[in-house]
């Protein structure tokens, strides 16, 4: 992989840098375990959760206004820090069970799988501290949970928040930096079916210019452990390292450095399916209970990713009414695919034929400036808050891509013969570039907040981005996929809603909010034959709801119905079948209920329940020659239900027992709605002890009931199971 001499230099530099960080916050950790413990005293903090937030906490990723969910005209989520931990969240996709209508999976070739209200990842941004790689269906493989902080969701069109995307919604995973918090050590040590060693500490240095100590956080991470299937192996390590600076008693600036490294040896790919007599997986799809946990990979396959994150964070408010804040970042991974990934039954279900091997490396960087200005005014006698600001970013990305189609070989079911990367035929270990996407974005926005009076409130945003798509094809040049490409979008998305509060406790709201995003798959990736000079698609959506708290503010509850319209989808010209039109529509219709209650100092209940129409309006495809209609159908893995509860209980001081539900309904497993899986329901438990202030002990059972599911049922001839029980035990410290 080549680098630019300048980002070497700076990736050193900032290296060195942090260096020296760690090894000052390890000295600093060393003598704060040798004080005595009488100077460092604590309140014993009890293990809780809160799988729905709290109404009044602000949720930055949702609006640059900083407002509450309570003053969102939107269905938003935060799960914070603390429910993470009570839920004992591994990765980032565990922690998305809070959020209501998400389900997903975690299949390398699609690992950011999510699916939101009736869309899939491809029509949903997924940020990382509010910024999105414009690969977010790829790039947001999940990460292990040590690094983060919270997750913060809005559901539905979102486009006015971070431009192209957000069509069924925006997730933003928010991560551990250096904050004025004081002086903490976390430390953590797992076993179970994933080892971990972690540690999370923070340290004040001398005064800055406002009063308060420079501010330096260290949070490493590194697990390792081997997955369910037959060869398969996991290790993972975690790099942040930040430093919070006060320059002034009205300016601050934050450094923050994060490093992330993924190796799965052998990938598991998928469970092929059993075939009936026609050769067809038609009807409920069926697995042969002696494939379950078997691999069919190449021995030496693997996926493995290379991610690093530089932010400089520089914050100023002048004034209580005003704030500037300025967000420069670059973004670097690398990402290798070694594998053979199809797997189908044959010969009357007696063998398996493996085929599709592909050797793929994506390599990406992304440059880019944000900076917005928040200021609380009057519009005559109304008050008023408004942000407005630019979003200017680079995107390059080059692939290596180099495929066989097979099939090459047929094997037992049961004990697949070993075979290599390498030995595959038509394969070599030789990168030969494909072609490389430059996206240039640059974005105007602006938001508002204005009080009317009467309790009604009018919340308002626009964004206005001009997206400028290079597309360079280092291979032969063709009719359908030229030398050069270039294509240029200026999507213009909004949102207008208003809030009552019927009392300080309750809230009714309404608002119509705009998308944008490419007619199929991802600008960082599409060529001539997927954009040719089709216009983004238009998606709008319409939503109702209610958001309140009781029991003097022990409970809460949220209610929303949405209406999504999805057009200029690509799809199969009906009068020719070779040609490939943006004139298909998706449209998504449903309910959202989610509640929390701690009723007593000893129990908290939280529940979801999402109910979701999808389907497409108007969609064709090319089945054997044929132009065939899919209007009606319901769109592949989108479940029609999602629902989840959880239950904590404290006994005694010191005690927390815990259990959880989730419920994922039907999903089609094709556009013809042909196949499908059924409905299931895992079960969770979880037990926590803490003998003191300092030590929390956790013991968790995942998937209780040791239920054989398929997290992902997008293929004809093979389905991806999701992990059967597993368990962990943790041990926390905090000094």
């Amino acid at each position: 992989m080549l680098r630019s001499p300048g980002v070497m230099r700076l990736t050193r530099a900032v290296t060195q840098t942090h260096v020296l960080a760690l090894a000052t916050l390890a000295a600093l950790a060393s003598q704060a375990v040798a004080q005595d413990d009488a100077s460092r005293a604590a309140q014993r903090i009890e293990v809780v959760a809160t799988a729905v937030p709290a109404l009044d906490v602000p949720v930055r990723g949702a609006s640059r206004l900083q407002l509450t969910p309570r003053e969102q005209p939107a269905s938003v989520t935060l799960v914070d820090a603390q429910a993470i931990e009570a839920m004992g969240a591994l990765s980032t996709q565990d922690i998305l069970a809070a959020v209501p209508g998400l389900s997903w999976s975690s299949q390398p070739g699609a690992p950011g799988s999510v699916f939101y209200r009736g869309f899939g990842s491809g029509s949903l941004t997924q940020l990382w501290n509010g910024i999105s790689v414009q690969y977010d269906a790829i790039a947001a493989r999940p990460v292990d949970a040590w690094l983060v902080a919270a997750v913060e969701a809005i559901g539905g069109a979102s486009g006015f928040l971070y431009g192209a995307g957000g069509v069924g919604g925006t997730i933003n995973v928010v991560t551990k930096v250096a904050d004025a918090s004081g002086d903490f050590t976390h430390l953590r040590a797992a076993a179970g079916s994933m080892r971990q060693l972690a540690v999370d500490l923070q340290r004040q240095l001398g005064h800055g210019a406002a009063g308060h100590g420079h501010a330096l956080r260290l949070v490493i991470n590194a697990t390792d452990g081997a997955p369910w299937t037959s060869g398969e192996g996991r290790r993972s390590a975690q790099l942040g390292a930040s430093w919070r600076l006060p320059l002034a008693p009205t300016l601050t600036h934050l450094l923050a450095l994060e490093r992330q490294w993924e190796k799965v040896g052998q990938p598991y790919w998928g469970t092929p399916l059993l075939r009936d007599a026609a050769g067809t997986s038609l009807g409920q799809i069926r697995t042969d209970p002696g494939t379950i946990g078997v691999n069919y990979n190449v021995v030496d396959g693997r996926y493995e990713q290379d991610v690093t994150w530089l932010r400089s964070v520089l914050q100023w408010q002048p004034t209580a009414a005003l704030a500037f804040t300025h967000t420069l970042y670059h973004y670097d991974a690398l990402r290798d695919y070694d594998n053979v990934e199809t797997y189908a039954f044959v010969d009357a279900n007696t063998r398996v034929a493996r085929s599709n091997a592909l050797l793929q490396r994506h390599d990406q960087q992304l440059y880019g400036s944000r900076g917005e200005f928040t200021l609380a005014h009057r519009i005559g006698a109304l008050r008023s808050d408004s942000a407005f600001g630019w979003d200017w970013s680079y995107n390059r990305q080059t692939r290596f891509p180099l495929s066989v189609a097979g099939p090459f070989d047929r094997t037992d079911p049961y004990a697949p013969t070993p075979s290599f990367f390498l030995a595959t035929p038509g394969i070599t270990g030789v990168y030969t570039p494909g072609a490389t996407n430059r996206l240039h974005t640059g974005a105007l926005f602006a938001e508002n907040r204005t009080m009317l009076g009467g309790g009604f409130a009018l919340v308002s945003a626009l964004r206005a981005d001009r997206i400028t798509l290079q597309v360079s094809n280092h291979r032969a040049a063709t009719a359908s996929n030229p030398a050069q490409f270039e294509i240029d979008y200026q999507p213009v998305t909004g949102r207008l809603g208003l809030v009552k509060d019927l009392s300080p406790a309750w809230q009714l709201y309404a608002q119509y909010s705009t998308a944008a995003d490419p007619p199929s798959g991802a600008l960082a990736t599409a060529g001539y034959a997927a954009l040719r000079d089709f216009e983004l698609t238009r998606a709008r959506q319409v939503e109702v709801g209610s958001k309140a708290s009781f029991d003097q503010g022990r409970g809460e509850w949220r209610a929303a119905l949405y209406d999504i319209v999805r057009r200029n989808v690509s799809t199969t010209d009906p009068d020719d079948r070779t040609r490939v039109i943006a004139v298909g529509q998706q449209s998504s219709r449903g309910l959202e209920l989610a509640g929390r209650w701690t009723p007593s100092p000893a129990w908290m209940l939280a529940g979801h329940l999402s109910l979701v129409d999808a389907h497409y309006d108007r969609f064709n495809e090319s089945v054997g020659g044929a132009v065939v209609s899919r209007q009606g159908k319901r769109p592949p893995n989108g479940p029609a239900r999602v629902a989840g509860a959880e239950v904590h209980w404290k006994p005694v001081f010191g005690w927390t027992l815990s259990a959880d539900w989730r419920h994922v309904g039907r999903r089609y497993a094709n556009s013809a709605n042909s196949a499908w899986d059924g409905a299931y329901d895992l079960f969770g438990a979880g037990l926590a002890w803490q003998p003191d202030a300092k030590l929390t002990l956790r013991a968790r059972v995942a998937n209780l009931g040791d239920v054989r599911y398929a997290a992902s049922v997008g293929a004809s001839t093979q389905t991806y199971l999701g992990a059967p029980r597993t368990w962990s035990l943790t041990a926390d410290w905090r000094f």
